[in-house]
């Protein structure tokens, strides 16, 4: 009988949900997860300050394609660090038909989080992707499973077209993926392809398909994924609205309350009961960060819960030292607020918004900033009208916006989601003015629950003490706390 954890520590992007922390929560017999967004983006930025640490020089080195390896450290990794006044250097942003080099660089960094994510211990590791981030997919996904990955996990979209590339992978076969192109006419080629057969080095490596959780914020959704999926799902994460980063719009037309935030309703409720029909292991997400909400979960049918917010702020997270500080400050004194912003996102998507002075979330400090879209996570394809595929971002330049058919209208309160993640983790951007790139934290509607984790005497707290309080109702009578598989010798 397959054994599922009790928790699944969220995927937050970018490098919130880091290599060290899905480590640490896994070794705890939990699941851990690494963010796969933007991770080509990071690791080129980490190489770029000197790799820290020499740990991405030691999945370098465990990486089964050597010249590949040696390619990526030999053009990326600067000795000592850049300077700390100098940009980062960036590579093309993502297109339907990629450059070999960033192709490298997908497989490669995704390789290397989930590596260091499982080193020094035998317990299974996943990577959480957005679908709204469509065309590093493939090239992300081979990586991760190179590294042996358990579990992949996605939403943000409808993600009916990963099983079929996890079967194809795990077979060596040739994988295609549909994109998601505004405009195009059913003629039109759109789908991106991967074979693995062009980039391996010698003998083809033994794969093992990892299980696939769709992430997912309704009944009808899971349905769908089960009925039309391309392969086998694996199981649920049911979201709900007060969980962090993008959040599923709410059903019907929008209407927004008076702090402007999107409402929802009835019918953006699950049927709990319908999902236990469907016969698949879920997981419940969104405020389920204490031991009393795994417990009820539990009952529910649940094979357990998701968490991210308490995760988000443990020692062990990407997110930077300063931010964590302020933002447990506040929950300590029940002051954190969260805003549920309809704009924000340039994917239309409602995102969940921390306010902080001195981010994003405060004005004047964002409308200052000069419109710049020089990572392209969240671009839109779309049909132009030469009967190529155009991209554009409603966070970019208006005048470059519109200029690609986009509206006007849809520009007004966008932010540039990717370089403001960056900068949440420690690599923000320096602009030729000197200009760095301020941060917008996201978090769930639970950011005041943290201080449950804090002891006395202590600021902070570890993914330790967060997976101990988190099992102390289910685990009782059974074992006290989580006790940590032995550390093995780490992979060298």
């Amino acid at each position: 009988m397959v054994q599922f954890p009790k928790i699944i520590q969220g995927g937050m992007g970018v490098g919130v949900s880091n290599w060290r922390l899905a480590n640490a929560v896994s070794r705890l017999g939990q699941l851990g997860v690494v963010s796969g967004t933007a991770i080509d983006s990071l690791f080129l930025r980490r190489l770029a300050d000197g790799d820290l640490g020499g740990h991405m020089r030691r999945g370098l080195e465990a990486f089964p394609f050597p010249d590949m390896a040696r390619r990526i450290w030999n053009e990326y990794f600067v000795p000592g660090g850049k300077p700390s006044e100098a940009a980062y250097p960036n590579v093309p942003m993502h297109q339907r038909v990629e450059p070999r080099k960033l192709v490298e660089l997908c497989i490669v960094s995704n390789f290397v989080e989930v590596f260091l994510a499982r080193e020094g211990h035998r317990n299974p590791v996943g990577i959480n992707f957005l679908e709204k981030v469509q065309m590093p997919h493939l090239a992300s996904i081979y990586g991760a499973m190179l590294a042996g990955v358990s579990y992949v996990l996605m939403g943000a979209g409808i993600p009916l077209h990963i099983p079929g590339v996890l079967d194809a992978y795990a077979t060596h076969q040739i994988s295609e993926y549909k994109l998601a192109v505004t405009g195009a006419t059913p003629e039109q080629d759109t789908f991106m392809r991967f074979n693995p057969a062009d980039y391996v080095e010698g003998p083809l490596p033994l794969l093992n398909r990892p299980r696939f959780l769709a992430i997912v914020s309704s009944n009808t959704l899971a349905a769908t994924m089960l009925r039309r999926a391309n392969g086998r799902v694996d199981g649920f994460v049911i979201e709900s609205p007060t969980a962090g980063g993008h959040n599923a719009p709410p059903r019907g037309k929008l209407q927004l309350n008076d702090a402007g935030e999107p409402v929802y309703g009835e019918r953006d409720r699950v049927d709990l009961a319908g999902f236990r029909e469907m016969g698949v292991p879920f997981w419940l997400a969104g405020g389920y960060g204490n031991a009393e909400k795994l417990r009820e979960a539990l009952d529910e049918g649940a094979a357990g819960i998701q968490v991210g917010t308490a995760f988000a702020f443990s020692d062990e997270s990407g997110m930077r030292s300063d931010l964590k500080a302020k933002l447990i400050a506040q929950a300590r004194a029940s002051l954190g607020e969260v805003f549920t912003d309809p704009l924000a996102s340039p994917t239309g998507f409602p995102f969940k918004v921390a306010q902080l002075e001195g981010t994003a979330s405060s004005f004047p400090i964002y409308q200052e900033r000069k419109r710049v879209c020089d990572l392209g996570y969240l671009r839109e394809p779309y049909a132009a009208e030469d009967g190529k595929i155009g991209y554009r971002c409603a966070a970019e330049p208006v005048a470059n916006y519109v200029a690609k058919g986009g509206k006007v209208e849809d520009t007004v309160g966008r932010k540039c989601l990717c370089n403001a993640l960056m900068a949440n983790i420690g690599h923000a951007q320096t602009r030729k003015d000197g200009s760095v790139e301020v941060p917008l934290v996201t978090v769930g509607d639970d950011l005041n629950s943290i201080a449950q984790f804090l002891v006395p005497g202590r600021e902070s707290y570890s993914a330790v003490d967060v997976v101990r309080s988190l099992l102390r109702l289910s685990m009782a009578g059974v074992e006290a706390e989580p006790k940590a598989e032995p550390l093995l010798a780490a992979t060298a």
